[in-house]
């Protein structure tokens, strides 16, 4: 679903990956683990085409389709969804608006009205969210925890190909990371992808994790399985070595 080969990347005159490699399959779950600074943000926004970002060298292809000259929304349409680590508030546009316009964005077909306000409140519900916040400005006035929730609605409603979580369980109680991870482990299946971003190992509780890496200096510097996530949670990243 996704490849992506020796990509190196910048911002201003800073080089923030440095020949990164990763392959992601269809029904595949990856854990992108590392350090403050590491790259791990730049390499999720670059997925999606973000501006302050200059791609010098290597490729990003989804499904076979090289991304490199796709605008964000395009890229978007193709079935890439970005939750992001401090969602933005939007003033004047409600959370309601915003999901019908969008899923009608990409399915390219008129939604009824009716029909989608029901199945939005459902899925409210089962996020704990509520249903007055559909009335709501986008996340204007809602806690990091709403915020956070909101992101999840979102990804339900569009129901993308390839999900990119950067760090949705930052700043989450106990009870808030069970909620977004029940979340996402609904929109798992083996027709769609996750990458995660992630401090804190219990938001992977309910998903069957299928790939690990460790991102240092730029380069995942190690690949593995779901025990990788408990070797870095015991002892941490000391002990992988890095080259600058």
């Amino acid at each position: 679903m996704l490849e992506i080969n020796n990509l190196h990347v910048r911002a201003g005159n800073k080089e923030i990956l440095r020949g990164l490699s990763l392959r992601v399959g269809k029904g595949e779950i990856h854990v992108i683990l590392g350090p403050n600074g590491s790259g791990k943000s730049t390499l999720m926004n670059v997925i999606l085409g973000h501006p302050k970002y200059e791609l010098t060298d290597g490729t990003i292809f989804f499904e076979g389709e090289d991304l490199t000259a796709l605008k964000t929304f395009e890229r978007a349409r193709r079935g890439i969804f970005l939750s992001f680590q401090t969602p933005e508030e939007i003033p004047g546009i409600t959370v309601e608006n915003m999901l019908r316009t969008s899923k009608q964005a990409l399915t390219g077909e008129k939604l009824k009205i009716l029909k989608f306000h029901k199945e939005l409140l459902a899925t409210m519900s089962e996020l704990q969210i509520p249903p007055e916040y559909a009335n709501r400005y986008m996340n204007v006035g809602f806690s990091g925890g709403e915020k956070k929730r909101n992101e999840i609605l979102q990804l339900l409603t569009l129901n993308p190909k390839l999900a990119l979580l950067d760090e949705t369980d930052s700043g989450l109680d106990v009870d808030a990371v069970e909620i977004v991870s029940s979340g996402v482990a609904k929109f798992h299946n083996a027709e769609n992808s996750c990458v995660i971003i992630t401090h804190n190992a219990q938001i992977l509780k309910h998903l069957p994790v299928t790939h690990a890496h460790v991102l240092l200096n730029g380069r995942i510097v190690t690949s593995g399985g779901a025990e990788l996530v408990a070797e870095v949670s015991e002892h941490g990243y000391a002990q992988f070595e890095v080259t600058p």
